[in-house]
């Protein structure tokens, strides 16, 4: 790789941008996991009178259809993901993510308005299917920004949103819900999401538009990328690649699990016996502060690590396994989670294991840049975002079943296993991370395979 010194530093405004989107999304995603603590909101779902009490029956009844609600958010960011990938790489990266905000906006908005769980169904599914376009978009971004060795740190610092988004939301959605009711932190969070569509569409141009970018930093963000021709490969065609299905194996055995702890957290916090305290929406805001802020630095500290392994003169191939290797040997123990009664013990485990998945996902996030040309890696995480999600829909459907009849030991088992066997799939699928070049893509129409129209 030709060596420049760094000629300027605009693109890490870009990261900061992405980085506010990806905050607000799990600002919107994540509301739901606190409000269903609240005992209105689940009588308001139940439609049970407002002076009934809550039956254990009640609640376990809530908790499963809460598991159906959140396997048709997942459904609709399945179906996303493939579609919005698709089409970010066909019509750009700026109006393509305007549109997914759009959409995620209307949902958070009109969720406040919902009355029944078939209401909340539908504003849930409309939601997954706009904040799909999320990550697909911001994958594209760093591709597009950055030199091939930065990509795995500009990747842990935007995913780090996820973890502020989740943040902001336990400091201030509780409040929101014991003063305002649960219907205000639905029209809080679609207000951030319409100011989140002006700033972006405002903003945002590709590197070679940018009058603010100089032409040394256009350079140094070109220095290691080749020249590349237009490319519409269809799905079909990505799916022949064993690169796309190593990354799709990481993507559906790992995002679950980091649903699952969004989704569920804050009930297990509430609801588990076994632990000396439980926690209600006065007390989500400490705990979830110092897992998430724990998360953050796993986020950015695994992106940096693997940077630095590159730095060092390792491969890609050696750099992202051993630091994939140390984020999964990092949450093998959190099963022990469910069985702690101390609560200072069990956000302990939780943030070790949050930290960890965040490392996890930075790099496997810079699988699609490494693997595939540029402008066609919206499609392939678009493809492995599917299989991440069609993972959640499996998940979601059984948590609440399983939690219900169980505890949570049986989750936390499953969720401590998970990315060692996931890192060994990846390994037998692509022993190497061996980059698909453009020729090789452009070799596969002959294989009949109709790109979508």
């Amino acid at each position: 790789m030709q060596t420049l010194t760094t000629p300027g530093r605009f693109r890490w405004r870009i990261v900061a941008l992405l980085f506010l989107a990806t905050t607000i999304n799990y600002v919107d995603r994540q509301v739901l996991s606190f409000a269903m603590t609240d005992d209105v909101f689940r009588k308001d779902m139940l439609d049970l009178p407002i002076d009934q009490e809550l039956t254990k029956e009640a609640i376990d009844r809530f908790k499963i259809l809460y598991g159906d609600v959140d396997a048709a958010f997942k459904f609709a960011y399945a179906i996303g993901f493939l579609l919005v990938g698709w089409l970010i790489d066909r019509i750009g990266t700026k109006r393509g993510f305007a549109l997914g905000i759009v959409v995620w906006s209307v949902a958070a908005t009109l969720t406040a308005f919902v009355q029944t769980i078939g209401g909340l169904r539908i504003t849930r599914a409309l939601l997954g299917l706009g904040e799909s376009a999320n990550f697909p978009s911001a994958i594209k971004t760093i591709s597009e920004w950055f030199p091939r060795h930065e990509r795995s740190f500009a990747n842990g610092l935007f995913n780090a949103g996820t973890n502020v988004g989740i943040i902001v939301t336990a400091l201030a959605i509780p409040h929101l819900i014991l003063h305002l009711g649960w219907q205000s932190s639905f029209l809080f969070t679609g207000l951030l999401s319409f100011m989140l569509l002006g700033l972006w569409w405002f903003t945002y141009t590709k590197p070679e538009r940018n009058a603010n970018l100089s032409a040394d930093e256009l350079a140094y963000i070109r220095s290691d990328q080749e020249q590349q021709p237009p490319l519409r490969p269809s799905w079909g065609q990505l799916l022949g690649f064993k690169q796309t299905w190593a990354f799709a194996v990481g993507k559906f055995m790992a995002d679950p699990i980091w649903w699952f702890y969004m989704t569920w957290l804050p009930d297990f916090f509430n609801s588990n016996d076994a632990l000396d305290q439980k926690l209600d929406l006065k007390g989500f805001g400490i705990p979830f502060l110092i897992i998430y802020v724990v998360s953050d630095a796993g986020s950015i500290f695994f992106g940096w690590l693997s940077t630095q392994f590159m730095n060092l003169g390792w491969s890609a191939n050696r750099a992202r396994k051993t630091t994939m290797l140390i984020c999964a040997l990092c949450v093998v123990p959190i099963f022990f989670a469910a069985q702690t009664d101390s609560l200072t013990v069990a956000i302990g485990l939780i943030s070790l294991a949050t930290a960890a998945h965040q490392g996890w996902s930075a790099n496997m996030y810079t699988f699609a840049s490494d693997l595939f040309p540029r402008n066609v890696v919206a499609s392939v995480t678009g493809i492995g975002g599917m299989f991440g999600a069609v993972g959640g829909i499996l998940l979601a459907l059984l948590s609440g079943r399983i939690i219900t009849a169980f505890g949570y030991l049986p989750m936390f088992i499953v969720a401590s296993c998970t990315y060692l066997l996931a890192l060994a799939i990846i390994h037998l699928i692509l022993p190497r991370l061996e980059p698909v070049k453009a020729e090789e893509l452009e070799k596969t129409k002959q294989w009949g395979v109709l790109s979508p129209k």
